[in-house]
């Protein structure tokens, strides 16, 4: 009898590791069975003009090499390297990857991808190879969609990326280096990942193995939902190092919404710039830890500053989505659509403050510029040589001095800050002029940290200076 109860105690625990195998290690041939036929290869053609052989000596500065008129070596040159006779353009060529979202012809891919094409042919699971028209591409999210003159195509099922959760399987099927229909699989490493060449995309993160030629290819769920689309790679060699990179299918289809409608994209502008929030800057604004998104300027006529948003304002929540990194921001206000309101949660001077913004579109071009000079002023105690702006800085800036010199070792050099820097606010409160900066000066704290506003490079941002005895 006791023999049986452990046998079947070994049977239960035999059968549950089987089970916990099963759920650790899925099975993906089923999946990509049901979904490969709806991912497409795509190669693109685009005339490129060659340079004359000559180019190459003009010092890579777009200049020509120049022989003097009437020399023995003017018509030797010509002669050999054909100086003044047209060359051919080259052909230039891309792979990519795709899927097919509806039936009559409609694919999504990189913007990437067919970025400068003349041709784009869509390479089907059949092998047939059928001629591509770009409706429309955003170079901003990297997405385009294309159309196909062809009827009851495989399509794939669109999923939610805001459902995943890090960790989860998932697969990507592509054309890496030209070879079609690969499949990879791997799990989510991370989402909403933010990278300098997007700023309104949250990417997810995978280790999925991703290559020159997956770009655009779809990433789906265990579900065999597309859930992203894959975009970028991190790479010091050109090739996969485990860290790829997916547009959120959320983001993706808005995008591919307004590019059916009007072939282009519109994004909501708030018109701030903003930093992200270290444990110094935390600190010099009483903050209990470092969240939030940093507004460093506010930029003139903008929603933010017809709402009321001022410099210095911590934003922590966009309507009612938590703010709890700078990078957080961005894609919010872009997929708010134009001429709707936004709830915005900010602290200023330690108080909840809740505005309503009504999001604009966001503009082409918004260039704050800065310049300054006037007559010195020294502040021993910070370690600057300060001189009043001149009319035209004043009147782009509103407020505040040029720093004309830092003193080494100083408080000031210790915290960053460098000749060429507008001051504009110390400790939280608006410097005027070179007299307001030195009342401002003698009358800062000792002995903790202060947010300093500085005007940098076309930009504004906070810096935190420690002012010592």
């Amino acid at each position: 009898m006791l023999l049986n109860k452990y046998f079947i105690s070994f049977l239960i625990l035999f059968f549950s590791s089987l089970q916990l195998q099963a759920r650790s290690l899925p099975e993906f041939a089923d999946l990509v069975e049901d979904n490969g036929a709806a991912v497409v290869n795509i190669s693109t053609r685009q005339s490129v003009q060659q340079r004359h052989p000559l180019s190459r000596f003009n010092g890579g500065h777009g200049g020509e090499f120049q022989i003097p008129e009437g020399t023995p070596f003017g018509e030797l040159f010509k002669h050999f390297l054909g100086e003044g006779t047209p060359r051919p353009p080259q052909e230039a060529t891309s792979l990519g990857s795709g899927f097919i979202i509806s039936e009559d012809g409609y694919i999504i891919t990189n913007h990437h991808v067919i970025a400068g094409a003349d041709e784009v042919l869509v390479r089907l699971s059949d092998k047939r190879e059928l001629s591509a028209e770009i409706i429309g591409s955003d170079e901003s999210s990297d997405i385009a969609l294309l159309k196909v003159q062809a009827n009851d195509l495989p399509v794939v099922t669109i999923g939610s990326a805001e459902k995943l959760r890090v960790g989860e399987w998932v697969l990507a099927i592509g054309s890496p280096f030209g070879f079609d229909h690969s499949a990879t699989s791997g799990i989510v490493s991370a989402k909403g990942r933010s990278l300098p060449s997007a700023n309104y995309v949250p990417f997810i993160q995978t280790d999925v193995a991703i290559n020159p030629g997956n770009s655009g290819g779809p990433l789906f769920n265990l579900d065999g939902e597309v859930v992203g689309i894959n975009s970028q790679i991190y790479s010091r060699t050109g090739g996969f190092m485990g860290l790829s990179f997916s547009i959120p299918v959320e983001v993706a289809m808005e995008v591919v919404d307004q590019l059916k409608q009007t072939g282009s994209v519109s994004r909501g502008w708030l018109g701030v710039y903003i930093q992200e929030i270290t444990h110094e800057i935390a600190q010099s604004f009483n903050l209990g830890r470092p969240v939030g998104a940093l507004v460093s300027q506010v930029i003139p006529d903008s929603p933010a500053q017809k709402a009321g948003l001022k410099a210095g304002d911590v934003i922590m929540s966009f309507n009612k989505k938590s703010i709890l990194d700078s990078s957080d921001l961005p894609p919010l206000v872009g997929r708010v659509p134009v001429g709707s309101k936004a709830k915005v949660e900010l602290l200023r001077n330690g108080r909840k403050i809740t505005l309503n913004v009504l999001i604009e579109q966001l503009p082409s071009d918004d260039k704050p510029i800065a310049a300054a000079q006037s007559k010195p002023a020294a502040s021993n105690r910070m370690g600057v040589e300060v001189v009043d702006l001149d009319a035209d800085s004043r009147k782009v800036l509103g407020r505040g001095v040029l720093v004309r010199k830092v003193v080494a070792g100083s408080s000031a050099h210790q915290a960053g800050l460098m000749a060429g820097d507008v001051l504009l606010q110390l400790d939280r409160k608006n410097v005027k002029n070179v007299t307001d900066f030195r009342k401002k000066v003698a009358n800062l704290p000792t002995g903790r940290m202060i947010p300093v506003l500085v005007h940098r490079q076309g930009a504004n941002q906070f810096i935190v200076m420690k002012i010592s005895d």
